[in-house]
């Protein structure tokens, strides 16, 4: 089940692994209300909300007995529904963006365009294999099927020492990346930023 107005959405979505309740506001001002049972999880999404300027809750019921990846792909998949859903036609959006964000010793890079056509390239490693009970390749899991369901051409690259802050800097570069890229730009006065006149 789905329902949007304006630049909001909230989405369900209910599977034998997961029980996911997003609420999304893209113009929102930062703020989080997460549970998903995954400590570290939790962190980056708050994280991401903040540092996008999105307004996110996020409730999760997942099957964490078996391990954290249903958890951390099902969200990505919700959270990116939710996107696709309160973008709509995405009129006078911004569309293309590209961030780098440093953390300590690692960095990360994003580049999107939000272009209904969902591609999506990762390049780097994680230095440790998990932080907490967080996988950490499941960071490049999560943005590729945000990617996926938001209708994302999406490049990712991080490097570093510690994967807490490699991971980190990732969420924070996309976060900011999406920020961008979904504003509106007030020349285009509605129209949609493609010479097809659809995204």
């Amino acid at each position: 089940m789905s329902e949007t107005t304006d630049r909001t959405a909230s989405v369900t979505r209910e599977t034998a692994e997961t029980t996911i309740e997003v609420t999304l506001a893209v113009d929102g001002s930062g703020d989080a209300d997460v549970d998903t049972g995954v400590g570290f999880f939790d962190h980056m999404l708050e994280a991401f909300a903040k540092h996008g300027l999105f307004d996110l809750a996020v409730s999760c019921d997942g099957d964490l007995h078996i391990d954290d990846h249903h958890t951390v792909e099902d969200v990505a998949i919700v959270l990116g529904e939710a996107f696709e859903q309160a973008l709509g036609e995405k009129k006078g959006i911004v569309r293309y963006a590209d961030r780098k964000v440093p953390l300590d010793e690692a960095v990360a890079s994003v580049v999107v365009d939000i272009s209904g056509r969902p591609f999506f390239d990762f390049e780097g490693d994680f230095s440790q294999e998990s932080i907490g009970d967080f996988t950490s390749h499941m960071a490049e899991h999560f943005a590729m099927s945000l990617s996926m369901n938001a209708g994302l051409t999406l490049h990712v690259g991080v490097e570093g020492d510690n994967a807490h802050h490699e991971v980190e800097a990732m969420f924070k570069a996309l976060a900011r990346s999406l920020d961008d890229a979904t504003r509106i730009d007030e020349r285009r006065a509605g129209d949609t930023p493609s010479t097809k006149g659809a995204l």
